[in-house]
């Protein structure tokens, strides 16, 4: 399918987990078909929901009703994916105790297919990371940290391409310059490459050797900067081809993803939901016969 201009109705909703309402945004018609991205970001070890007590997230969040959402959407459109934008570690003393390895137990329990890193993975140590990839069973995409001879080398794609329906969805990861926020003592040999010609790369493959017909980002640049700093909105108007960034870093609640014009002028989606799990970011592609691809979102407070 070719790149075209998406078809946006967005929208915010909340929903307990208990007694959540249908959350089936159009009716596909039987010569369409629906792909559903759900994703997370800087989740931060973030297993239990926020006490009744928290000035900010009474009752929100936590793995257990996250689960129950993700299981009840995919009930609904078994043709789903589950990403998460990285800062995956740190943040409970759940990391502290076990280092990550129950974050990626979860995250493998609840059946995410892929990840990128973010700058608080390395907290224990490119090692560290290293020693709990044997828990993940999902993807962990990077295309800008060159791992060669360190404990990570091999144990990260630069993209993945799932196929759901037919639809062939091409992803890939992209994380912030380590500089300044990990010491060398945590990142080892650790090689930053330039995420804006990195994101292009892949969009090129993925596009064009892969035959993709949705090219997805991870991002853990961040949303927005006011100093000269590549974020994700940067992100996506410098390049093409890609159709959805989804971020993390700065912990952004955007209630509905915002629209970029990328360096062709064609629709970019950006979206990022928040941190610790409160929310999970839905957004829906209707792909039908005539070439039109129609959008729907929701970001849902778990």
């Amino acid at each position: 399918m070719e790149r075209r201009k998406f078809i946006k109705q967005t929208g915010i909703a909340t929903a307990a987990v208990a007694g959540m309402p249908s959350l089936d945004l159009f009716g596909a018609s039987a010569k369409s078909k629906k792909i559903t991205i759900l994703h997370t970001n800087d989740v931060h070890s973030h297993i239990d929901p926020f006490s009744p007590e928290d000035a900010s997230f009474p009752n929100q969040g936590g793995v257990a009703r996250r689960l129950t959402l993700i299981e009840a959407i995919r009930k609904e459109n078994p043709n789903t994916l589950l990403l998460d934008a990285g800062d995956i570690f740190q943040g409970t003393p759940y990391f502290n105790f076990y280092g990550g390895e129950l974050e990626f137990k979860l995250m493998s329990l609840l059946k995410y297919d892929a990840a990128t890193i973010g700058n608080h993975d390395f907290d224990n140590g490119v090692g560290g990371l290293a020693a709990q990839m044997p828990n993940a069973t999902f993807k962990m995409l990077s295309a800008n940290y060159d791992f060669t001879n360190t404990a990570m080398e091999g144990l990260t794609k630069p993209y993945e391409v799932f196929i759901k329906d037919g639809i062939r969805i091409g992803v890939f990861g992209v994380g912030i310059q380590l500089e300044g926020l990990v010491t060398k003592a945590l990142s080892k040999e650790t090689q930053y490459l330039d995420p804006v010609e990195a994101a292009q790369d892949m969009s090129r493959i993925l596009r064009e050797e892969e035959a993709c017909d949705l090219v997805i980002c991870l991002s853990h640049l961040g949303y927005e900067y006011r100093y000269d700093k590549i974020s994700d909105l940067k992100l996506a108007e410098k390049t093409s081809g890609i159709d959805l960034i989804i971020g993390g870093h700065t912990h952004t609640f955007l209630d509905k993803p915002v629209v970029v014009s990328n360096a062709k002028d064609e629709d970019v989606l950006v979206n990022q939901v928040g941190w610790a799990g409160i929310n999970l970011g839905r957004i829906d592609f209707e792909f039908d016969t005539s070439g039109t691809v129609k959008t729907t979102s929701k970001t849902i407070t778990v």
